[in-house]
């Protein structure tokens, strides 16, 4: 089984692209368990058609210790097992230490052993790396391959070469790898040859760029991936060459970050700042 974790800025895309990515490995025969690490509990809707999921956390909360693991896993599009992990009650606790009280659950009921003969688990992680429990999946191996989702603004760039710093200070007690960049377009100027650049000066790979495309927004609306939405449509078929390129990836390295001088040289070698 192949452990993922999704970084990226806030608001990129990474619930979407993990979700209609897991759609295309669930439509090709995969078998994928998706973990949502985030409080605000939309890592899995659109695989389990717009269905409020409970949490991991809402459940412990209300049952206490006494859990199974069917209380908390829902199967959704394509088989896909579905986990929230959840959060505090707003203004109290933390989300991190949430998603650490969550995976060790799923451990402890069982659900990552053979029997599931899992292909993949995905880990959609909230934000930036700037807390330890939202490190969690690459501090403590329970993630070996680390997807950033960016696009051509300056802020998501900044974020990717900050989750970068966090492989990096992992990689050798957790054995975590970059994977590659997705780049979810936002139309920027010559944004696929700035993020191709981005990737090639940390070392990495641009795994797929991921055209702009309003299905993706009325498929949301109907709850539902690209590919259960409109499965003819060519943004369908870019999420399929996203889940393949994934499945066949080779190419796991230790980044190297930049400095903010060079992330900004670089930005205004490709125009973007001047």
């Amino acid at each position: 089984m192949r452990k993922i974790a999704i970084y990226g800025k806030g608001g990129i895309g990474k619930s979407t692209t993990t979700q209609n990515t897991v759609a295309g490995l669930a439509e090709a025969g995969k078998k994928v368990m998706v973990v949502g690490c985030d409080p605000k509990a939309d890592s899995t809707r659109l695989l389990l058609g717009g269905l409020a999921q409970k949490t991991v956390l809402d459940t412990l909360r209300e049952e206490g210790e006494d859990v199974e693991l069917d209380d908390v896993i829902k199967a959704g599009f394509g088989g896909a097992r579905c986990v929230e992990s959840g959060g505090p009650e707003p203004g109290v606790g933390c989300a991190g230490r949430g998603i650490i009280t969550s995976i060790n659950l799923l451990e402890q009921l069982g659900a990552y052993e053979p029997k599931w003969e899992l292909d993949y688990a995905f880990y959609d992680v909230l934000g930036d790396v700037v807390c330890g429990g939202f490190a969690m999946p690459m501090r403590e191996g329970k993630a070996q391959e680390i997807y950033i989702v960016v696009s051509g603004e300056m802020m998501a760039m900044y974020a990717a070469n900050n989750i970068c710093k966090g492989i990096v200070k992992f990689a050798d007690a957790g054995g975590v790898r970059l994977g590659g960049l997705i780049c979810n377009s936002r139309n920027c100027d010559n944004e696929k040859e700035l993020i191709g650049a981005l990737a090639e000066r940390l070392g990495t790979q641009m795994i797929h760029f991921v055209p702009r495309n309003n299905v993706v927004q009325r498929a949301e609306i109907n709850r539902q991936t690209v590919i259960e939405y409109d499965k003819a449509d060519p943004q369908a078929d870019e999420y399929r060459a996203l889940a393949k390129k994934i499945d066949e990836n080779k190419m796991f390295v230790i980044p190297k970050p930049l400095e903010m001088e060079e992330l900004e040289a670089m930005l205004i070698k490709h125009g973007i700042l001047n």
